[in-house]
């Protein structure tokens, strides 16, 4: 995409000492965060897996119960899986090893049945061009969410099968080289950011679609014969359910916000919590301070909200806080599709950068520090 763009976006100050030490990056660190999520994938699939074989007959009133609660634990972790950690990954951020980042972003990419292909280009220039109407595809504004009634949250909370149908089909297209459907980004965009026209992007994704869709059918083949089958539903499809928490925490990033404007601030939402949370989100709740400095890896993104703070408009803690702001925004969006919600900004003492910077921090280009 060679498309002519002129934002200068807003960026609060930071010393360039500061900022020279928010942008390191450490194996250490992104060891501390992924080696207990992959973990902790293992640990609930392994509870869902025995509370499975410990189901009777006789036993059933209370074991099936803690069977679903075994899967919706292992889900709603495993939920993270895509958009947070690949999200990350895809910035190559979190390790100073490129060969690190390389790796665990295919296997988090793998186990997520996630494109880190398409992702990557998209979410760059979706950096660059934050919410800017016909530049931007991956976060188009409004956003008018589905989140209310209970079919959605009882989907929230579960499962739909029907998307599992619609997963595959989309992958199987993908590993012919086609690109027809809408899935986790609109058909349309998708061929908009790997044009036909560029054979070699256009070949690495249809590469990585048959890595993913023949690698878990052989694992599900594998998981068939040799009896253990429900496997399947722990490792084949353990991203895919249960998604609810991950709604909750990603969804505020940009929702009810202004676009086409060339403000961070004004476009995309921080809010902080706990650090559990925090921990499954790889610190995403961060989103003005990821957007303005996109080098800086995830475990800086505390350290630098401490400092340009001041500039910044007041972030709500806790997801229920959060929320308690989000649902009015949203109800008077459904009635008014032109209202937009402006934080109040505690001052501009920042500087303007162009959107060809914002563009280079997000993709790493010729950055190591």
């Amino acid at each position: 995409m060679n498309e002519k763009i002129n934002i200068n976006w807003y960026r609060c100050k930071v010393d360039k000492a500061v900022m020279g030490a928010l942008m390191r990056r450490s194996d250490a660190r992104g060891f501390a965060q992924v080696i207990p999520q992959l973990l902790l994938f293992a640990a609930t699939g392994t509870s869902a897996y025995l509370a499975y074989l410990n189901l009777h007959a006789s036993n059933w009133p209370w074991a099936l119960p803690l069977l679903l609660l075994a899967l919706f634990l292992h889900g709603t972790f495993a939920a993270f899986f895509g958009g947070c950690a690949c999200h990350e990954l895809c910035h190559k951020t979190p390790f100073r090893s490129p060969v690190w980042n390389d790796l665990f972003l295919r296997v988090y990419a793998f186990l997520a049945w996630f494109d880190p292909v398409g992702y990557r280009v998209s979410h760059v220039k979706h950096h660059q061009v934050t919410v800017h109407s016909d530049h931007d595809g991956e976060v188009v504004l409004p956003q008018f969410l589905d989140w209310h009634g209970v079919r959605f949250i009882l989907l929230a909370l579960s499962c739909n099968p029907i998307n599992f149908f619609h997963l595959v089909q989309n992958w199987v297209e993908a590993a012919r080289g086609t690109i027809k459907r809408d899935g986790f980004f609109k058909a349309k965009w998708l061929n908009r950011i790997l044009p036909e026209s560029n054979a070699e992007l256009r070949r690495e994704h249809r590469n990585w679609a048959r890595i993913v869709l023949f690698g878990h059918l052989t694992l599900a083949v594998l998981f068939v014969v040799t009896g253990h089958w429900f496997f399947i539903l722990i490792v084949t499809f353990g991203c895919q359910y249960c998604g609810w928490l991950a709604m909750l925490c990603g969804a505020p990033q940009h929702v009810g916000l202004s676009p086409n404007v060339s403000d961070f601030r004004l476009c995309t939402r921080t809010y902080t919590c706990s650090w559990f949370p925090g921990f499954l989100y790889w610190n995403m709740q961060y989103h003005v301070e990821h957007h303005m400095f996109p080098a800086v890896p995830f475990y800086n993104l505390p350290r630098l909200r401490r400092e340009i703070e001041h500039d910044l408009p007041p972030a709500p803690h806790g997801l229920w806080a959060t929320w308690k702001e989000l649902i009015p925004i949203m109800k008077r969006q459904r009635v008014d599709k032109g209202y937009v919600f402006v934080p109040v900004l505690p001052g501009c003492e920042g500087e303007r950068v162009d959107d060809g910077l914002i563009e280079a921090e997000a993709a790493q280009s010729g950055t190591r520090l």
